[in-house]
């Protein structure tokens, strides 16, 4: 079976998540069972890629795709990406191995671009989204890079840093892959810019964001500092072109 839109892959990048992988796995096969699961692991020294075998070994709609070592979140999606585009999927899908995603919401999205939505986000900062277990900290840092975001690049999207998301195969073909060299929360940032900028339609989902329970947070200053840095060179370069239209 297929859902409306077409053939569905989820892509779940791992590092070090060998307690939260099984249970991701079987949370999205329940909620999507007609989609598959693409594992990209970056040869976590823990075992997560041994584990994803197995799985891959019990079940034929899980993948595994073995990446040389850590390379960041942006290059495992993309090669996530790259691998569903060469093999006909039609809608490609982002989410955490670590359980902040709800995968019972992942249809929803699914859904979203199967109604004709060329990017669907799940939003943390839409009305009806919510965070749960976030300290007061974190939820202003959020709150303010999307604010930021929103004000220095001028799109109409309250959480462009999110990483639960489903794009229409077309999308990533036109938004163009091969020049994205963006990390974390900035690559998250990057293709919603090029999404945008495209002319295509971003539709945000209200979902639950959990924080993590097991594991280590891959959150870090080099990552967030690449963001600021990224996102004021797009702003101020956006700012520069429209100011010579109107020249």
């Amino acid at each position: 079976m297929e859902r409306p839109g077409g053939r569905v892959l989820v892509i779940v990048p791992t590092y070090n998540e060998r307690e939260n992988l099984p249970v991701i796995t079987r949370r999205l096969r329940e909620a999507l069972p007609d989609a598959d699961l693409l594992v990209a692991d970056d040869n976590s020294p823990d075992g997560t890629g041994e584990i994803a075998d197995e799985l891959a070994g019990r079940d034929d709609h899980i993948h595994v795709l073995h990446r040389p070592g850590k390379q960041g979140l942006g290059a495992a999606y993309i090669a996530g990406f790259r691998w569903g585009l060469e093999r006909g999927y039609d809608i490609l899908c982002e989410i955490d191995a670590d359980g902040s995603h709800q995968p019972e919401e992942l249809p929803q999205l699914v859904d979203s671009v199967g109604r004709g939505a060329d990017l669907a986000i799940g939003s943390r900062w839409v009305p009806g989204g919510k965070v749960v277990n976030w300290p007061l900290r974190r939820e202003l840092l959020s709150r303010g890079a999307n604010i930021y975001v929103r004000l220095m690049l001028g799109i109409p999207v309250r959480d462009a840093t999110a990483g639960f998301r489903a794009y229409r195969a077309s999308t990533l073909r036109k938004i163009g892959l091969d020049d994205v060299e963006s990390q974390g929360y900035c690559f998250q940032v990057d293709l919603t810019l090029r999404t945008v900028r495209h002319g295509l339609r971003v539709t945000e989902v209200p979902i639950r964001f959990v924080e993590r329970t097991v594991g280590a947070s891959k959150m870090s200053g080099d990552i967030m500092k690449e963001a600021l840095w990224r996102i004021t060179v797009w702003g101020f370069q956006g700012m520069d072109r429209r100011f010579r239209r109107r020249r």
